[in-house]
């Protein structure tokens, strides 16, 4: 699933491709993409003649602000944008188009069919779900490390869970939390209320640091992720422990170990991020 930085980089490709095109009209190919309203006619109806302003994002969602809506959309696992002209090929996997007065489309795409789209008027998006309970944001201002202690601090949940609950820091998944918690020196297990002010000092500028050069990079293409002109990110070159199991660790050398936290797969360097007592044991089998 696109994380933060791959969000962002789709947010930035799709502002300098279709920031002033004018809606003709949408076609919907598949009807339970779009989630509000629940009548795909009324949906396409809503957005014919509107103009995109811009996109935002808030978490993993894009927000594309138009002249009178807000269309709030999630790409979930393996959703794509992409601008096209109306002669080009449509592929079998595309599943809304938004056709352009100018003769190109901004279509989407996805493969697995999790992606959703929601419409609002403008302010209440923030207001009703899926945006309402989104918690801070990483790479905004407002996200210092004083405002994450006082969120995190006292919480027995463990690290890991707790960095991919969306109500408390948006837009960070496995990949970034990995990272992250690496660069800090921490394990994944160890529960919030056990660290201490500098050890959350410290994972709030790995968190910062790791994003913010994420961006840079154009985010991680671990699977099948491309920005909205079909590149792919380059930050998976540099990653430290995701994807590494069995790798000696760029820091230390040790061998990094693979696990399951929160249900996920978890990579971590035993040394350089020491276990916990209740820490849960490696994977001895798959990648």
């Amino acid at each position: 699933m696109p994380e933060l930085p791959e969000v962002e980089t789709v947010k930035r490709t799709l502002n300098a491709l279709i920031a002033g095109k004018q809606i003709h009209n949408v076609t919907v190919r598949l009807p339970r993409i779009i989630q509000r309203p629940d009548d795909i006619q009324a949906f396409a109806y809503m957005l014919q003649g509107h103009k995109f302003i811009g996109v935002e994002r808030r978490g993993k969602f894009l927000r594309f602000i138009l002249d009178g809506l807000v269309m709030v959309s999630h790409l979930r696992m393996e959703g794509r944008y992409g601008v096209y002209s109306s002669s080009d090929p449509l592929d079998k996997h595309t599943h809304v188009i938004f056709h352009f007065t100018d003769g190109t489309e901004l279509r989407y795409t996805d493969v697995r069919q999790f992606g959703t789209m929601h419409l609002f008027q403008p302010g209440e998006d923030l207001l009703l779900p899926p945006l309402n309970k989104l918690g801070l944001e990483p790479l905004d201002d407002s996200f210092t490390a004083d405002r994450f202690k006082a969120l995190v601090a006292g919480k027995s949940t463990k690290i890991k869970p707790l960095l991919l609950n969306q109500e408390y820091v948006v837009g960070i998944g496995n990949i970034y939390v990995d990272e992250s918690l690496h660069r800090a020196g921490i394990h994944p297990e160890e529960t919030a209320k056990s660290l201490t002010a500098g050890q959350l000092d410290k994972l709030h500028g790995a968190i910062v640091a790791t994003l913010s050069e994420a961006v840079d990079a154009g985010g991680s293409s671990i699977k099948s992720y491309v920005n909205g002109q079909g590149e792919s990110g380059r930050f998976q070159q540099e990653l430290l422990i995701y994807g590494r199991k069995n790798q000696p660790c760029a820091t230390c050398g040790t061998m990094i170990e693979k696990s399951v936290v929160g249900g996920r797969g978890t990579h971590y360097c035993p040394s350089c991020q020491p276990v916990p007592t209740a820490a849960v044991k490696p994977l001895t089998t798959g990648v």
